[in-house]
């Protein structure tokens, strides 16, 4: 039942977030500025990259272009999520959600064959290797 309660509150998070991480100082949102950060968001942006994690020792590495719209969620701990795309001028969407332990995803360069890609993992200690050229 927790599962299910923390996946819903990270999708409502997620529909929230829709602005580009570089423009929210993570270091000053609590639960007292949290309604401010969100009424700001501009949800209108096409290309952004949204990370939700909820657990302990979660890593996400993202590097992106600016053409790179990802959405990265987390539930569970020591999950680790590796995206390379920062070699392409070329927009990508992407979408990867990991629910488990001890998970890792990795996915480097992109293609027409994995624009629009949805990666969903569910379950302990798997690793998806995913290699665009």
């Amino acid at each position: 039942m927790k599962t299910v309660i923390k996946l819903i509150s990270s999708v409502a998070l997620l529909a929230f977030f829709f602005a580009k991480s570089q423009q929210i100082d993570w270091n000053k949102i609590n639960s007292n500025t949290i309604m401010d950060v969100i009424s700001i968001q501009n949800t209108t942006q096409n290309n952004s990259s949204v990370v939700a994690q909820i657990g302990n020792m979660n890593n996400t590495e993202l590097n992106v272009s600016s053409k790179t719209n990802i959405i990265v969620q987390q539930l569970g701990d020591q999950n680790s999520i590796y995206f390379n795309n920062a070699f392409t001028e070329k927009e990508t969407k992407a979408a990867v959600t990991v629910q488990g332990y001890n998970n890792i995803v990795d996915v480097t360069g992109s293609n027409s064959i994995s624009n629009g890609m949805e990666i969903n993992v569910k379950g302990d200690n798997k690793t998806v290797f995913v290699r665009n050229y």
